[in-house]
């Protein structure tokens, strides 16, 4: 596994980039994730005798931030992957940055048109409703 991550500056302008590559194209995901980084195996400052050493955290961990364009794994040649770590005290100045690049990246999202599957469920209620209650003898 590559540990080659970018400074947060750099992720910001290939994360623009990607989300300005599926913008203008009529399809495709980008993929977000972000998790805590747990200690290292070589620095490990908590006592090994714990069961799960990363919950008792005397301070705050990092965070590393993903993102991809999500080909699949028939056109791995295309996929690109980004990835930097964030240290506790630059988070609040990423986050308001990060939430910028999103805003700028994704004008286009809308609603899902759920008219169809709402008529349908409408019309089920209703045929139970007319259908269902009277009987005749």
């Amino acid at each position: 596994m590559a540990t080659d991550h970018l400074n947060i500056n750099e992720f910001f302008t290939k994360l623009s980039s990607l989300l300005d590559a599926h913008r203008t194209s009529a399809h495709g995901s980008v993929f977000l994730t972000q998790k805590r980084l747990s200690h290292s195996s070589s620095s490990s400052s908590a006592p090994t005798s714990a069961p799960f050493p990363d919950l008792d955290v005397s301070s705050p961990l990092p965070i590393l931030i993903r993102a991809s364009n999500g080909k699949s794994k028939r056109n791995r040649s295309a996929k690109v992957k980004i990835s930097t770590v964030v240290q506790p005290d630059e988070l609040e100045g990423f986050f308001v940055r990060y939430a910028e690049v999103m805003k700028a990246g994704t004008p286009m999202l809308k609603k899902r048109d759920r008219s169809g599957r709402k008529k349908a469920v409408k019309a089920k209620k209703k045929q139970k409703v007319d259908g269902g209650g009277e009987k005749k003898s």
